[in-house]
């Protein structure tokens, strides 16, 4: 899904190490829809070409304020009013310092100075210089003069040290860029997500649980920070790292989902619940692992239902947020997700076919079917990122209906 479609971004690179991630970064805003301009400064050539970054970005990189065929037109100028997003990645702490102080001795601070169009920095550097007050004053400085920060990252650095400093990665900064152009219909909403498995012990060491990702939920709860909504979600066991701006609650067993769900519904506009929640649990847990032996050939587990957290948040009477479903299905898929709808009073159902190869469980990309009293919708396999953008569009879209709509 081109997330950016007819954007402008120009970027701004600076003399740094991470200059390299900027052609992948680039690939990357084009691959959403973006258009892409770069601007180099000297000492950033030292580290990447303007042949590659012309060639990533199918147009002529800009790196000198007195070439004269640019400025015959005032190009410095042009380049200024074009872009929707000034983006400064990598953002040295020479560059942060300079546009802190006001100077335009190079066309990229330049443009800064020209433009009117929102300037996000992306810090990199060394973490003891990034450490340093003076480099701390000047970002604050930017930061209060309205530029977006967009990072450091902390880890291990080119020259050896680990702190923060390094420049957020190509994806982040595309998710950030898609972040803010992404329209805010759901600002002033709060939401409550479940994403994930949950397990359920059988003794301190085995459990049983799902092929559950958690990767739609983790993309539903993405893309509503990105709409503007206030996010809290509730996570089983899974490898993502929670979407920026998101409060993420980590849990293990279903009990504990149920727990953490009705501890914060009443206080949410609406509840997601995306979680693929073991419907059973050992009635007891072993306190001690259970061995195998000559004579047990067979074991039997007695098995209890766990609680139905939609359905409790569903049919909550007081401060009830509006609820939607999942549906993950083999089979007869628009049946028991009509059938989940009316019986668990439900305002809307995301429903899918889980068996079709490529889709559902440990998959990048789903298709979906929406319900809901009045109506259906059908959202083709795509991303579960685009497909997220769509189910919130569609949830916002119900729940601004009047209540006898």
């Amino acid at each position: 899904m081109q997330t950016l479609a007819g954007k402008k971004i120009l970027l701004g690179i600076s003399g740094g190490i991470a200059a390299y991630k900027c052609a992948e970064l680039t690939r990357r805003l084009i691959e959403r829809g973006a258009q892409v301009q770069v601007v180099m400064t000297k000492a950033a050539k030292e580290f990447i070409t303007p042949l590659t970054m012309q060639a990533v970005s199918g147009r002529p990189v800009s790196d000198s304020l007195l070439d004269p065929a640019a400025e015959a037109s005032m190009g410095h100028i042009e380049l200024a009013k074009w872009a929707d997003l000034v983006l400064l990645a990598p953002a040295t702490a020479d560059l942060i310092a300079r546009m802190s102080a006001g100077m335009g001795n190079d066309l990229l601070t330049t443009l800064v100075l020209a433009t009117d169009s929102p300037v996000a920095v992306s810090p990199a550097m060394n973490q003891q210089m990034y450490r340093n007050v003076a480099t701390q004053e000047n970002i604050a400085t930017l930061a209060r003069r309205g530029m977006h920060i967009w990072g450091p990252a902390a880890g291990e650095q080119a020259c050896g040290d680990i702190g923060p400093g390094r420049m957020l990665e190509p994806m982040q900064l595309v998710n950030l860029c898609e972040q803010f152009f992404q329209p805010k219909v759901l600002n002033g909403r709060s939401i409550l997500i479940t994403a994930g498995p949950t397990r359920e012990a059988i003794d301190p060491v085995r459990y049983i649980t799902n092929h559950s990702s958690g990767k739609m939920g983790y993309a539903l709860a993405n893309a509503a920070a990105q709409m503007g909504a206030s996010v809290t979600l509730i996570s089983g066991p899974v490898n993502l790292s929670a979407p920026a701006g998101v409060k993420r609650i980590n849990v293990d067993s279903a009990q504990e989902m149920h727990d953490a769900v009705i501890a914060h519904a009443a206080s949410h506009d609406a509840f997601i619940s995306c979680a693929a929640v073991a419907d059973y649990r050992p009635e007891e847990i072993a306190s001690q692992k259970l061995k195998k032996t000559a004579s047990n050939d067979h074991m039997t587990i007695k098995m209890v239902k766990n609680p139905d957290i939609v359905a409790t948040v569903a049919a909550m009477t007081q401060q009830r947020p509006f609820t939607v479903g999942f549906a993950a299905e083999t089979n007869d898929v628009e049946t028991y997700a009509r059938g989940k709808l009316v019986r668990k009073n439900l305002d809307m159902i995301c429903a899918n076919d889980v068996s079709v190869e490529g889709q559902g469980f440990n998959s990048s990309d789903n298709a979906i079917t929406l319900f809901w009293p009045q109506g259906e919708l059908a959202l083709a396999l795509a991303s579960k990122e685009a497909l997220s953008i769509s189910i919130l569009e569609k949830m916002h879209e119900l729940m601004s209906l009047p209540p006898e709509a």
